[in-house]
């Protein structure tokens, strides 16, 4: 298997350590996820590595592709909607530079990817 782009691989370090904030204040889970938070997880892990724009990749809130199904796209969202706020006092690296990543756009990417 080819090793992950940085950001792919950030991103999904975020995801884990936003759906393990959720998990635990919903579900009750103790240090690893539940079943429906692990089967998301797997989604979402699936998701990132099929990623089109790879290392130029954007959140996937600033995404111009949905790759995403919608029913697991809200879900995701009501993970980012708890867990966000949140993370700055238990993940703060993970936060800043999310929100940093949140600044461009898919067509940012896109442009660096074909000035190369």
């Amino acid at each position: 298997m080819p090793k992950q782009p940085k950001k792919i691989s950030r991103e999904g370090r975020t995801l884990t350590a936003m759906a393990r904030i959720y998990c635990k204040a919903h579900h009750g889970g103790r240090g690893g996820l539940c079943r429906e938070c692990s089967h998301l997880m797997e989604y979402a892990r699936m998701r990132l590595q099929r990623c089109p724009f790879a290392a130029d990749k954007p959140t996937c809130a600033k995404c111009t592709m949905h790759c995403y199904k919608p029913a697991m796209r809200e879900r995701v969202r009501a993970v980012m909607r708890y867990s966000g706020p949140r993370m700055l006092l238990r993940h703060p690296l993970l936060a800043v530079r999310h929100l940093l990543a949140g600044r461009r756009s898919a067509a940012e990417g896109r442009k660096v990817r074909r000035g190369n």
